[in-house]
Formats: C-alpha cells, structure tokens, sequence
C-alpha cells in the first residue's frame, strides 16, 4: 500500500514564535496519528525554478488514507484554529509510489 505524505511549504513566515502552539498542538495531532515527520523547521533548503527557500515540513504516514484522516482528525483542526492571522502555506496529501 502507498504511503501517504503531507507537504507543507511556507512561503513567508514574519513571526515563527506566532507558530508555536499550531507547532505544538499540530506534532501531537501527528504523533497521535502515526505520522513521522521527515523534514520539519531547521532543515536546510535548495530551492529552484520558482521555489522558495523557505521552511518545508514533510510528514509521512503509512497510507494514503491515513495521512487525509490525520488532516480531519479533531485533534489537527484544533492546531488549525491556532494558526495565526495572515499565515500563509502551501498544504498538500500526495500519494506515495510503491
């Protein structure tokens, strides 16, 4: 079964203190959801073409289903609600190659 991922990529982040408790609450709704994060704040970026090199977070899960339902979990829309005004990223659940 294909693994599912999230990728998070961030293309402006004024205030990264304002992210603490979406950061917080958003790696235990993971955890909680079999997640394990393989990329996250502190990593180093190369980017190209039209890339940003800005913070990019991938997560994996171990299905494609899994990783859509982690997304919806209650415990991932609380961390949600915590992001601050005028955030923005790009959020996407691909699907894995076998």
């Amino acid at each position: 079964m294909p693994k599912g991922y999230w990728v998070s990529v961030y293309p402006t982040i004024e205030d990264p203190e304002r992210l603490d408790v979406y950061n917080e609450l958003a790696g235990l709704a993971v955890a909680a959801a079999g997640g394990r994060v393989l990329a996250s704040i502190g990593s180093r970026v190369d980017a190209h073409e039209a890339g940003i090199a800005e913070r990019v977070v991938l997560i994996e899960f171990d299905s494609f289903e899994q990783a859509v339902a982690a997304r919806a979990s209650a415990a991932y829309q609380e961390a949600l609600a915590e992001l601050p005004d005028g955030f923005e990223r790009d959020f996407r659940i691909v699907e894995g190659l076998d």
